[in-house]
């Protein structure tokens, strides 16, 4: 069991699309080892970040699921059922995989160990996560085209990155700042 989860870590570090074509990865565990992957991303993610500003390591985990389940939805409605390729069934259970095993390169951020290294090491695995994700989308939705694969994965990111930017400014108001004339 543990040798098949590295296996699909590695798969997954190695951007295969076969890791998304084969069914045998969708099994009865994937769903788990989808979900380790997304909380070891999560954890990583606040061990390098910790070097640079303290953060909680437990909430980072339970953030990253959160995480997953929001790009899952968004990646499954924005590719099947928006601009699908086909008209065929796709689950959502294989897409929020698909999406676990994207992030397996995020388990590399636990190498960023010095505040040097923090930044590029977030930036590599960010964008190899994003190729992980753009892999995933074309092989889980049956799509044809690379191009559209990156752009429902664009999108996604977009929807993400405007909800919270329009939280944090929505925040500012509640927050304690001195004005000084």
């Amino acid at each position: 069991m543990f040798g098949e989860f590295l296996n699909i870590i590695f798969r997954s570090l190695k951007l295969d699309k076969n890791l998304y074509k084969d069914n045998n990865n969708f099994g009865e565990a994937a769903i788990y080892f989808a979900g380790l992957i997304m909380i070891l991303d999560g954890v990583a993610g606040a061990v390098a970040a910790n070097t640079i500003i303290k953060t909680a390591i437990g909430l980072s985990g339970l953030t990253a699921i959160f995480t997953w389940f929001v790009w899952g939805i968004l990646i499954y409605v924005i590719g099947a059922k928006l601009f699908p390729d086909k008209d065929n069934k796709i689950p959502f259970k294989k897409v929020l995989i698909g999406v676990g095993y994207a992030h397996a390169p995020g388990i590399l951020r636990f190498f960023a160990v010095t505040p040097d290294l923090i930044i590029p090491v977030i930036f590599i695995t960010q964008f190899w996560i994003f190729a992980g994700l753009i892999i995933s989308a074309k092989q889980t939705l049956n799509l044809k085209s690379n191009l559209k694969a990156f752009g429902i994965i664009i999108l996604s990111f977009l929807i993400i990155a405007f909800v919270s930017i329009s939280f944090v400014m929505s925040r500012m108001d509640a927050l304690p700042v001195s004005t000084i004339s």
